[in-house]
C-alpha cells in the first residue's frame, strides 16, 4: 500500500511540525510518542516515512514541499 506522503496535511500543519523540528522539540528520527509530547497528535500518524530520517533531512522535505506548495 502507498502512503499519501504529506498531501493529507495543510501548511499550518507542516510548519508547526517544521518548527518543533527546528526548535529540537523534537528530536530526529521522529517518534509517535514525541509527536504526541510536542503536541502534534494530529500529524503523527500521517508522517510515517518521515521516522526514519535524521533532522536536516526531515527538515529538508519540510521546507520542499512548503516551497513547493507555496510556488503554485
Amino acid at each position: 500500500m502507498q502512503t499519501p506522503g504529506l498531501t493529507h496535511l495543510n501548511d499550518k500543519q507542516l510548519e508547526r511540525l517544521l518548527t518543533a523540528v527546528h526548535r529540537d522539540l523534537v528530536a530526529c528520527p521522529l517518534t509517535p510518542d514525541q509527536l504526541m509530547t510536542a503536541g502534534l497528535s494530529d500529524v503523527y500518524d500521517r508522517v510515517g516515512f518521515l521516522r526514519g530520517l535524521d533532522k536536516p533531512s526531515v527538515k529538508a522535505v519540510l521546507v520542499a514541499v512548503l516551497a513547493e506548495r507555496r510556488r503554485r
